[in-house]
C-alpha cells in the first residue's frame, strides 16, 4: 500500500498593499488637516517662483526657508487652477500689502474700484506701465509634487497664460483629459517682449498620466483644495513674483486665450 502523501500547508498570499506615486497620500484628509492644525491661522502655501529677466530656473521652497531649491524643471499634478486679477494703485515698493482691488474669478473685483472686471477701465491697455493694463491677469495653480502632502502655489504671469491655455487644449484634444489627470512637467523658456526686454515664460508638457488609483485620490484632494482656495489671500506674491512691470509690455498677440 502506497504511503500517504503529506499535504503541505498552502502558502499564505500577502495581503499587504503597497502604494507608490500619488497613491501614497491616500490616508490624507486635507480638509480635516486644515481645520484641525491650522484653525485660527492665516491659510498660506509655499510658493514656487518664476524668475525675471529670462532666467531659466525656478525657485522651489526647501526645508531651509532661506535656501530655496533652484531647478530648471520639476513635475507636479495641477490640483486646481483659477484666474486672478490684481491691481495696485501705487507702485509696489516692498512689504506684504494686499492689492487695492482683486478678483478670484476675473469677473467681479473686490476693493477699490471694485465692480465688473469686463467693464473696468483699469482692464484696458494703456492704463499701466509700458502700455500694459493697470490690472494684471494671473493664473494661480495649486501643485502637488510626488512624495509631498501639502500643495504649493505657482502664480503664472500674464505672458505665461497663452502657453498654459494651449497646454490645456492639448490635454483635452487627447482624450478629454483634465489637468489633474496627468503629472505635468514644468520648465522655462527665455522670451522677449515687444519692447525687447527678456522675460521667463513657463512651459508645460505631460510627464505621465496618473494611474487609476492615483486619479481617485487626486480628485478628492483637488475638490478639497478648490473649496479652500478663496481663503488664500491675494497679495504682492501674486503680483510681483515675475517682476511683471519689467517684463510685461502687452499687445493684442500677448493676450491669453481665456
Amino acid at each position: 500500500m502506497a504511503a500517504k502523501k503529506e499535504l503541505q500547508p498552502a502558502k499564505e498570499e500577502s495581503t499587504e498593499i503597497t502604494t507608490s506615486g500619488f497613491a501614497a497620500v491616500t490616508d490624507v484628509n486635507f480638509s480635516k488637516m486644515m481645520a484641525e492644525e491650522f484653525s485660527g491661522l492665516d491659510l498660506s502655501f509655499d510658493r514656487i517662483k518664476i524668475p525675471s529677466g529670462g532666467a531659466l530656473s525656478f525657485e522651489v521652497p526647501s526645508d531651509d526657508p532661506d535656501r530655496p531649491e533652484v531647478v530648471q524643471e520639476f513635475s507636479a499634478v495641477i490640483l486646481y487652477h483659477h484666474p486672478l486679477l490684481v491691481y495696485y494703485k501705487d507702485k509696489w515698493t516692498g512689504g506684504n500689502l494686499p492689492p487695492d482691488c482683486s478678483s478670484f474669478d476675473a469677473e467681479y473685483g473686490e476693493g477699490d474700484p471694485s465692480g465688473e472686471c469686463a467693464r473696468c477701465p483699469l482692464n484696458e491697455f494703456g492704463t499701466g506701465e509700458n502700455g500694459s493694463k493697470a490690472c494684471k491677469a494671473r493664473r494661480r495653480l495649486y501643485l502637488l509634487r510626488e512624495g509631498e502632502m501639502f500643495p504649493m502655489i505657482l502664480s503664472l504671469p500674464t505672458l505665461s497664460l497663452k502657453p498654459f491655455t494651449k497646454y490645456l487644449m492639448h490635454l483635452y484634444s487627447k482624450g478629454g483629459r483634465e489637468s489633474n489627470s496627468v503629472v505635468t512637467l514644468f520648465s522655462l523658456n527665455k522670451a522677449v517682449n515687444s519692447s525687447g526686454q527678456p522675460y521667463s515664460q513657463a512651459a508645460f508638457s505631460v510627464d505621465r498620466s496618473l494611474r487609476p488609483e492615483e486619479k481617485m485620490i487626486i480628485n478628492t484632494i483637488s475638490s478639497q483644495v478648490k473649496a479652500l482656495s478663496r481663503a488664500v489671500d491675494i497679495n504682492n506674491a501674486d503680483y510681483d513674483e515675475a517682476a511683471i512691470n519689467a517684463a510685461e509690455t502687452e499687445s493684442e498677440e500677448d493676450l491669453p486665450l481665456f
